[in-house]
């Protein structure tokens, strides 16, 4: 075994004792609960709520909330594949799969489907924390509540036996980069959309304004 997959071992081992000390608590009611709350940063909720913020935005011809929506929709797109990625990549068993076969398991992704061993990284995290900071970055009035939020949430996939501390991790800083990354592709769309309309309209562009006349 070479030195890289000792310490991946080492490091699985250590995350495996230290969260199957909270993981096995998992089907308590208190902790099912909240790991059942937490399923709003599934797939399908985030990408409906996306849907019905630009649907919001465009009833109510509210420029911010449609903004606010699209860049939701694709930085949670940009973090749902970065993480579908990493997962083809790395089989690692989920903490409540580990604790029933008494020992941790990571190696090299085979591209299983079976989702009791592709704990790594964590997809809810990534899709919540792309979403909250999409939200933070557009409404900065709910960056607070958003960004708890999708604390909240990665917390509880650690107690409920869905994730490990490095599965959070990395899915927490997928979704913040897909955010940085959604926030360019939102505004270079938005601009390209203004130039459109102005050139609809016979309006110039900032690329077709004549320069203001020099005064000595």
């Amino acid at each position: 075994m070479g030195k890289k997959k000792q310490k991946a071992a080492r490091l699985a081992e250590a995350e495996h004792d230290l969260v199957g000390s909270v993981a096995k608590n998992a089907h308590e009611t208190p902790v099912a609960l909240v790991g059942g709350a937490s399923e709003i940063a599934d797939q399908p909720p985030l990408v409906a709520l996306s849907l019905a913020t630009i649907a919001a935005g465009a009833v109510l011809r509210h420029r911010t909330i449609a903004r606010t929506g699209a860049r939701m929709l694709v930085a949670h797109a940009i973090a749902t594949g970065a993480k579908s990625v990493f997962k083809h990549m790395v089989d690692r068993a989920r903490p409540s799969r580990a604790l029933q076969d008494g020992k941790a398991r990571v190696g090299s992704g085979r591209g299983s489907e079976d989702t009791d061993f592709n704990s790594f990284p964590s997809g809810h995290t990534a899709g919540a924390v792309s979403v909250a900071q999409a939200v933070a970055h557009t409404v900065p009035a709910l960056a607070l509540p958003a960004r708890s939020a999708a604390f909240a949430i990665a917390a509880v996939q650690l107690p409920r036996g869905a994730h490990y501390p490095s599965d959070v991790t990395v899915g927490a800083m997928l979704g913040w980069a897909a955010d940085r990354i959604a926030g360019v592709v939102v505004d270079a769309a938005e601009q390209a959309a203004d130039r459109v309309v102005a050139l609809a309209r016979g309006a110039p562009t900032p690329s077709t304004k004549q320069p203001a006349p020099h005064k000595s």
